[in-house]
């Protein structure tokens, strides 16, 4: 379960460093972790995890690996050296791949005795509706049974938790039981634009049904002060 002060990821997409560093001293010690998605990573490259994290802010490296086995156990084993709390791979790509990403970390701690990021399948796309599951992707299940199909997977190849929408919170949890990790996307405070997200829900219902991660980005970092934002939404749902 969640063993940060609090639940809030916060997404840091941006691409700019001077913006990006100090969005890690403004919300590093506030947020339960930092979100550095592809659009950072690609920008500017494996030191700004290490910048982060010098800095003090716990980090979700959501790199979404998907690729053979072999590449993905040692691009896992080499994110274990950079610091990061949490990395993202998706479940799409099958047990295997799944449990070599956990090889990789494993011996990464055994080999160097760095502590490793607990590792997070991601399952069906907050983007994608229930018509693009079937009628895109060519999948016969709802995505509640899909994303509950796919939780079950990453389980037994020895993920810690998974990514999935604030929709799927509950069934997940009544399948993988208490200590499998639930981060949540999709997460809006009441007020907040949607954008390009089809699964939402707010702070608050997402806790209560048994999340313990909430990854938000726009409505913290567009708001006229981020830091207070963010307090304001920690508030609302711890007590």
């Amino acid at each position: 379960m969640n063993t940060y002060k609090n639940p809030i990821i916060v997404a840091l997409d941006v691409s700019n460093k001077d913006k990006a560093f100090k969005l890690f001293d403004d919300l590093g010690q506030n947020a339960g972790a930092l979100k550095i998605g592809l659009e950072m990573f690609i920008r500017f490259g494996p030191d700004i995890v290490k910048n982060a994290v010098e800095r003090g802010a716990k980090i979700m490296l959501d790199l979404k690996l998907h690729d053979i086995p072999n590449t993905v156990q040692r691009a896992a084993a080499n994110v274990s050296m950079l610091g990061a709390d949490l990395l993202t791979i998706h479940t799409t790509g099958g047990i295997e791949m799944m449990r070599a990403a956990r090889r990789g970390v494993d011996g990464a701690k055994e080999k160097s005795g760095v502590r490793g990021p607990k590792l997070l399948g991601v399952t069906v796309l907050t983007s994608i509706s229930e018509d693009v599951l079937k009628s895109e992707l060519g999948v016969d299940k709802s995505v509640q049974e899909q994303v509950v199909a796919l939780a079950l997977q990453a389980k037994e190849a020895g993920l810690d938790g998974v990514v999935a929408s604030p929709k799927e919170i509950k069934s997940i949890r009544e399948a993988c039981g208490k200590d499998f990790l639930i981060v949540t996307p999709g997460i809006r405070p009441a007020g907040s634009s949607a954008d390009d997200q089809k699964r939402v829900c707010t702070p608050e219902q997402a806790i209560e049904d048994g999340a313990d991660y909430l990854v938000i980005g726009r409505p913290i970092l567009n708001a006229e002060n981020p830091q207070k934002r963010l307090k304001e939404i920690v508030e609302s749902i711890i007590h």
